[in-house]
């Protein structure tokens, strides 16, 4: 396994810095490791509007959007 933070800290820490898929530059927000109940079995990407996930081999698996939280004030 590789070490996420070696590869995606300095997009978290330095907002200039965007991954870009399909043509499109996304901020990258998080990251973290995925799991079938017993192992690892690849990590996550969240970024301003989805989140990508992939596998222990880097190889994108999906991308769903993130739900836009909405509330009326009062």
């Amino acid at each position: 396994m590789f070490n996420l933070d070696q590869k995606y800290e300095s997009y978290v820490r330095n907002g200039d810095k965007k991954l870009r898929i399909d043509g499109e530059e996304h901020r990258v927000r998080g990251y973290g490791f995925t799991d079938n109940g017993k192992e690892i079995d690849g990590y996550y990407l969240t970024t301003d509007n989805h989140t990508l996930f992939y596998n222990k081999n880097e190889q994108f698996l999906r991308m769903e959007a993130l739900k836009k939280v909405a509330q009326e004030v009062a």
